[in-house]
């Protein structure tokens, strides 16, 4: 067991590591080369997407994962937290798979965002056909079982 006095040294080390980084994070940030310019492309729509999307959900995966590592954590905590990361990797895992048979029928790019009932596909397309729609809507309805009611299809530029 460490004594006060190590704790303490610890606990200013940890500290001063933090301030140092989040220091290293605004300078590096400032220092990024602002010449390029900067266009609102579907791509870069998509890219953005993607890189949230990961983001967001491994921060939600680290927080669930300390609910269920936790000694202090009640049992119907920890289930649950278990519960809500089987369904979000259940989630990833169907997006993930529509979205590699979406792009297989010809188009450029997709994102899916899946939630508990709704399914929004986002295609990089001008427009979508009738017969584009269905297509998609037949792939997403098929792998998911979900309905066409539940389903949004938004075309991208």
């Amino acid at each position: 067991m460490l004594s006060k006095k190590s704790k303490i040294f610890v606990l200013v080390g940890m500290l001063a590591l933090l301030v140092v980084t989040g220091y290293l994070n605004i300078y590096l940030n400032n220092r990024a080369d602002t010449k390029q310019p900067v266009s609102a492309e579907s791509s870069d729509f998509f890219t953005t997407y993607r890189n949230d999307r990961t983001a967001t959900r491994n921060q939600t995966i680290l927080y669930l994962d300390s609910i269920i590592e936790s000694d202090l954590s009640s049992e119907d905590a920890v289930a649950e937290a278990e519960k809500n990361k089987l369904a979000l990797t259940a989630a990833m895992e169907t997006e993930l798979s529509l979205e590699g048979i979406i792009k297989s029928m010809g188009f450029d790019d997709v994102v899916i965002s899946a939630s508990s009932d709704y399914y929004n596909i986002m295609v990089k397309a001008k427009e979508l056909t009738t017969e584009e729609v269905a297509k998609i809507l037949d792939a997403v309805t098929t792998q998911t079982g979900t309905t066409a009611n539940y389903v949004r299809i938004i075309p991208v530029e």
